[in-house]
This record gives C-alpha cells, sequence and structure tokens, in this order.
C-alpha cells in the first residue's frame, strides 16, 4: 500500500522536527544563562577581591601594578645576585688570607 503524501503529513513531520530543535534550543539557552549567572557572580568576586588586595578593579592598573612588580622582582633578584657573589668574593679572600 501506498502512503499519500499530502501537505498536512509534511507539515506534521517538519513541526516534529522543528519542536525537538525548538527544545534543544530552550535547554540550550537555559544552560547558557545559568552560566552567564554564574560568570557575572565570579566576575563580582574577582572585582571585590582586587580592589580589596589591590586597591582597584581597573584592569588597566592591575596590569601597571603587575608590570611595576614583575620590574621589582627582577631587580631584586640582580640585587640577591650580586650580595652572593660579594660574599663568596669575601670568603675567597678570607681562604687566601689563612
Amino acid at each position: 500500500m501506498t502512503t499519500l503524501k499530502t501537505p498536512g503529513n509534511d507539515s506534521l513531520k517538519r513541526l516534529e522536527d522543528l519542536r525537538t530543535t525548538f527544545e534543544r534550543l530552550r535547554a540550550e539557552r537555559i544552560r547558557t544563562e545559568g552560566e552567564v549567572e554564574r560568570l557575572v557572580r565570579e566576575l563580582d568576586q574577582a572585582r571585590t577581591q582586587a580592589r580589596d588586595e589591590f586597591g582597584t578593579d581597573d584592569e588597566a592598573e592591575l596590569q601597571r601594578l603587575i608590570e611595576a612588580a614583575a620590574r621589582e622582582n627582577t631587580k631584586r633578584v640582580a640585587d640577591f645576585d650580586a650580595i652572593l657573589r660579594d660574599v663568596e668574593n669575601r670568603l675567597r679572600q678570607l681562604g687566601s688570607e689563612i
């Protein structure tokens, strides 16, 4: 027996396909909205923490602070290296004097 193709049958099939797509997209929207809410809370917490620890939550200012800290760290490492070399040289001098 041959199934007749009628516009109504095609529309019902298409409607079912669209319903599946709609349900998938609706679930994805709900998941995405939850993710956005979570990320907004995390961002607010990070901003609060930055203000508490660094006095600002401005990204440019934080970047400037990071760069300044990196420069200071590099200087301190170089200073420590110089101190160690000086101590080492003094120990050699004391060893040669004995």
